[in-house]
C-alpha cells in the first residue's frame, strides 16, 4: 500500500515536470479549489452564522441549496456541454465569470443587501464552478500520458481537497479577524474572487483546442442526460446488492441533512452551554469530527466489507447509525451532537464506501459511471429535501428531540429496505439460480 502512494506521488512528480500544460492545468485546478474553499466558508458564515443577518431555518435550508443544489442540477449538464465546447475558452470564462458573481455577491454583503439577491449571485457562482472542475477533469487526458492518468489524478484529487480545506481555513481566518459580521464575510467572499482570476490567467495560456473535446459532435444534451439517468437507474435495478447499498447511503443522507439543520441551530444558541466554541468556529470542530470518522472509515471498510460481506456491512452501518442517533442525538446539546458527528461520520463512510464497492464490482464498466452520476444526483436532492422539510418543524435553538428520533426511524426504515432487498435476491436464485 505506502509502495503504490509513494509510487504514485513520484509518478505525478515526474508527469508535472515533462508536462508544462498538466502544470499549467494543476494550476487552474488548485486556484479553482482554494477559491471555492474561501468563498463557500465564506458564505456560510455570512448565512449561518452572521449575527447582522438572524438566519431562521428555512434561510439556512436555502444557503445549503445554494451549496449544493448546483452539483445535482447542473454537474450533469456540465459533463455534457464539455463534450461539446472547447474546454480551453470553457475554463477561462467560466472562471472570469465566477469572479464576477463573487465579488457581486461580496458587494451585496459589504453594503448591507437583501438576502435574496445574495442567494442568487451565490448559487449562480457556485453552479459555474462546475463548469470548471468538470473541465479541469476532462481536460486531464490532453496533458498527461495515458500510463500516469490513475496515479496523477489520485493525487491531484487528494491535495486539491487539502487546498479546498486550506481555503476554507482562510476565510474562517479572515472572518475572525475582521469580525463576524457582513464586513467581515463580505472580505472573505471577496478575497475567494482570486482563485478566479488566476484560473482565467492560466487556463488563458493554452491553446486553442489544446484541451479537446476531439471530434465533437452536436447531441441532444437534455435528452442525452436523462437517458443517462435512466440507464444508470435500470442498472441499479438489475443489481440487488447496489440496491442495497443504495437504499442504506440514501437513508444516511436524508438524516445527515436534519442533523446538519439541528447542529447549526445548537450552536448558534450560545446561552444554554458553551462546551464547544461558539459559531462558526464550533461548527468547523463538527466538521472535522465528522471528517475524521470519515478517515477512519477509510481504514476500516476495507477490512470489515470482505468478512461481513456489503449488505451485512450496510446493515451494520444503519443499525449503528440508529443507535448513535438515539443516544445522542435526540439530547441535542452540543457535547453529545459532537460524539454524534464522528461517530455518523463513521458510520455513513463507512456504508458509502460499501456502495462505491458494490457499484464498481456489480456494475458493468459501459453503465459505472451513469450509476454513479445518479447516485449523486440523487441523494444531494434527498440532503436537502430532509433539511428543507426539517427547516419548517424544527424549533428555532434546533432543540427538537422528535426530529432526531424521526431521523433514527428513517435508520430504521433503511435497515427494513435492505433486508427487503437481500430477500428479493434470495428469492430470485432460488427461482433461477444461473442470474
Amino acid at each position: 500500500m505506502q509502495d503504490s502512494k509513494r509510487q504514485a506521488w513520484h509518478s505525478t512528480v515526474s508527469a508535472l515536470r515533462g508536462s508544462p500544460g498538466l502544470a499549467r492545468l494543476t494550476i487552474v485546478r488548485f486556484a479553482s479549489q482554494f477559491g471555492d474553499g474561501m468563498f463557500q466558508a465564506a458564505l456560510g458564515g455570512a448565512i449561518l452564522f452572521n449575527p447582522e443577518r438572524h438566519a431562521d431555518p428555512v434561510a439556512i435550508a436555502a444557503g445549503f441549496a445554494v451549496l449544493l443544489l448546483p452539483y445535482s442540477v447542473i454537474g450533469p449538464f456540465a459533463g455534457a456541454l464539455l463534450d461539446r465546447w472547447d474546454r480551453r475558452l470553457v475554463l477561462v470564462w467560466a472562471n472570469a465569470l465566477r469572479g464576477v458573481f463573487i465579488l457581486a455577491a461580496a458587494t451585496v454583503l459589504v453594503t448591507g443587501g437583501p438576502q435574496t439577491p445574495l442567494m442568487l449571485l451565490a448559487l449562480a457562482a457556485v453552479g459555474v464552478s462546475r463548469f470548471v472542475l468538470a473541465g479541469v477533469s476532462a481536460s486531464l487526458p490532453h496533458v498527461v500520458a495515458q500510463s500516469w492518468l490513475v496515479p496523477v489524478n489520485s493525487v491531484l484529487a487528494t491535495v486539491g481537497s487539502a487546498v479546498s480545506a486550506a481555503g476554507a481555513g482562510a476565510a474562517v481566518t479572515t472572518i475572525a479577524f475582521v469580525g463576524t459580521g457582513d464586513l467581515g464575510s463580505g472580505i472573505a467572499v471577496a478575497l475567494g474572487a482570486s482563485g478566479s482570476v488566476i484560473g482565467a490567467v492560466a487556463a488563458g495560456r493554452f491553446a486553442r483546442q489544446a484541451l479537446g473535446p476531439d471530434g465533437a459532435r452536436p447531441r441532444a444534451v437534455v435528452r442525452t442526460i436523462v437517458a443517462g439517468l435512466r440507464t444508470g437507474a435500470t442498472a441499479v435495478w438489475e443489481a440487488p446488492g447496489v440496491a442495497a447499498a443504495m437504499i442504506g447511503i440514501g437513508a444516511h443522507r436524508i438524516v445527515f441533512g436534519i442533523d446538519t439543520l439541528i447542529m447549526v441551530l445548537v450552536l448558534r444558541d450560545t446561552e444554554h452551554e458553551t462546551s464547544l466554541p461558539g459559531g462558526f468556529a464550533g461548527f468547523g470542530v463538527a466538521v472535522a469530527a465528522t471528517a475524521i470518522g470519515m478517515l477512519i472509515a477509510a481504514i476500516v471498510a476495507p477490512f470489515l466489507i470482505p468478512r461481513l460481506g456489503r449488505p451485512r456491512t450496510v446493515t451494520v452501518g444503519l443499525i449503528g447509525a440508529a443507535v448513535v442517533q438515539l443516544l445522542f442525538v435526540t439530547t441535542v446539546t452540543q457535547g453529545p451532537l459532537l460524539i454524534a458527528a464522528f461517530l455518523l461520520g463513521l458510520a455513513g463512510q463507512t456504508i458509502k464506501l460499501t456502495g462505491d464497492a458494490a457499484m464498481q464490482i456489480d456494475i458493468d464498466d459501459a453503465r459505472r459511471g451513469q450509476v454513479f452520476a445518479l447516485q449523486d444526483t440523487v441523494f444531494n436532492i434527498g440532503f436537502l429535501a430532509a433539511l428543507a422539510v426539517a427547516a419548517f418543524v424544527v424549533a428555532p435553538d434546533g432543540r427538537s428531540p422528535a426530529l432526531a428520533v424521526a431521523g433514527a426511524a428513517v435508520y430504521i426504515l433503511g435497515v427494513i429496505g435492505v433486508l427487503a432487498i437481500r430477500r428479493y435476491r434470495i428469492d430470485r436464485y432460488r427461482i433461477d439460480p444461473g442470474r
